[in-house]
């Protein structure tokens, strides 16, 4: 009985040094996977020191040893988007690792709070696209929910295809956007979701101290693991805590933050402007500001920022179901400026320039093509001021690709408005439809996108 006693505590002992003797991958790598097109790219693990590990990938082979402490990595070449064609990925040391079902093609990954963590299942029109979500060269990656305290080099997810039964509790909006691109570009879509309800946006930031706890856990296990860019919906949170203009800053700090980890300056950043909203947990005045507050990141390159102030059917709901519109919106985007396509409108008008003239002010748009008001009526929500600073509601007129707001009680106007109140429901658009983003134009910070 003691030789048996003996034996079994042996056999305990070296047994977690022979699991740590296999080679492994973290969790972003695994079968079903899509690898970003056209950039060298890393694929790393654990081993035990000194391990000699293998990778097989086509008719590639590479090699390369485990560090002192375990840890690997093997650099491929840039590769080529394929059509679609299915690829085996083989990594050996004293186990052997198959990968099967890897697509070549482009990797988004999707963040922010509860409206991008929001899934289809939950949205406008479920029934019709998770029935028609039967994507082969769509991808979806979804990160649990996890905060730490320091950057972790792991995430417990795996990969999966696109179809009906995968997709219900996905996130719509990321969805809808990689449909979207997918549809254009032809080529396998991988779809990374890391997203969490309530957030504010400082725990998804780097910092020097370590503080984004949401970052830590969530984006840092896969900012070795290439990808094309970011779409972002965030910013309700931060409306709440009252942080008006100095959200561009915080926003500066995460995208600039990102494309540091992600080793590409000039990472694609697409953002959804946030929706109107008769919440009592707005504070009057708090909505406009971060309205203008976004409006303001586009100043930043290679951003781009989808307005929604049209999509919402319920302004007591701080979660429009209309998704697909807003993926949509996002994925014109990325179309138009990373993806070159031509003809792509990709934005509603934005607040340009003013010119007073007598009794009238003349406002100017980009993305002002076509302007009309979506309901065939007469422009609404435009408000005007003089000197004293008080505004009164103003006809607004379109004139070319200009609109001439005036008001008859105002003969020297100075500023004007529009939109600028937190359950807004303006009707200006361009000729694509596409919603003008609320403005006032006393010193106006916001950018054009352009």
């Amino acid at each position: 009985m003691k030789h048996t006693f003996a034996l079994l505590a042996f056999l305990l002992g070296i047994l977690p040094l022979a699991a740590l003797a296999d080679v492994s991958l973290p969790g972003i790598f695994g079968s079903h996977m899509v690898l970003q097109r056209d950039t060298p790219l890393k694929v790393w693990g654990t081993a035990d020191s000194g391990e000699k590990v293998s990778l097989k990938f086509g008719p590639r082979s590479f090699a390369t040893t485990a560090d002192e402490n375990g840890k690997w990595h093997i650099d491929l070449p840039a590769l080529k988007a394929d059509g679609g064609k299915s690829h085996k990925m083989t990594i050996k040391g004293k186990n052997t690792i198959i990968l099967e079902n890897i697509l070549i093609g482009d990797v988004w990954v999707g963040s922010g709070q509860s409206n991008m963590e929001w899934n289809l299942n939950q949205s406008e029109g479920r029934d019709e696209f998770v029935k028609a979500a039967n994507h082969p060269r769509i991808r979806l990656f979804h990160i649990p929910k996890k905060q730490f305290d320091t950057p972790q080099a792991d995430v417990n997810a795996a990969w999966k295809q696109c179809t009906s039964a995968n997709i219900p509790g996905f996130s719509a909006v990321l969805y809808h956007f990689g449909k979207a691109i997918h549809a254009d570009q032809s080529v396998p879509v991988g779809l990374i979701n890391s997203s969490w309800g309530g957030s504010p946006i400082e725990p998804w930031t780097v910092t020097a101290a370590g503080s984004g706890k949401m970052y830590n856990g969530m984006i840092a296990p896969i900012v070795d693991f290439s990808v094309t860019g970011t779409i972002w919906y965030q910013g309700e949170t931060n409306c709440i805590q009252k942080n008006g203009l100095a959200y561009t800053g915080k926003m500066r700090d995460l995208i600039e933050g990102w494309r540091r980890v992600f080793n590409n300056k000039s990472m694609p950043f697409y953002f959804v402007q946030i929706a109107p909203w008769s919440g009592g947990s707005y504070a009057s005045g708090q909505l406009p500001a971060l309205w203008e507050a976004q409006c303001a990141t586009l100043k930043i390159p290679h951003t781009g920022m989808a307005v929604t102030t049209d999509i919402v059917h319920n302004i007591g709901d701080i979660h429009p179901r209309n998704k697909h519109e807003v993926g949509g919106r996002l994925a014109r985007w990325a179309l138009a400026k990373h993806y070159k396509s031509e003809g792509v409108i990709y934005s509603g008008p934005l607040f340009k320039a003013m010119k007073i003239e007598k009794s009238a002010i003349r406002l100017a748009f980009a993305h002002a093509d076509g302007l009309k008001a979506r309901d065939g009526k007469s422009l609404s929500e435009f408000q005007i001021a003089g000197a004293d600073g008080q505004f009164m509601d103003a006809d607004a007129k379109i004139v070319g690709d200009q609109v001439h707001v005036t008001a008859e009680n105002i003969k020297q106007p100075t500023q004007v408005r529009f939109g600028w109140h937190k359950v807004a429901n303006p009707n200006l658009v361009n000729g694509e439809g596409l919603p003008a983003s609320p403005f006032q134009t006393e010193n106006w910070t916001g950018g054009t996108g352009e």
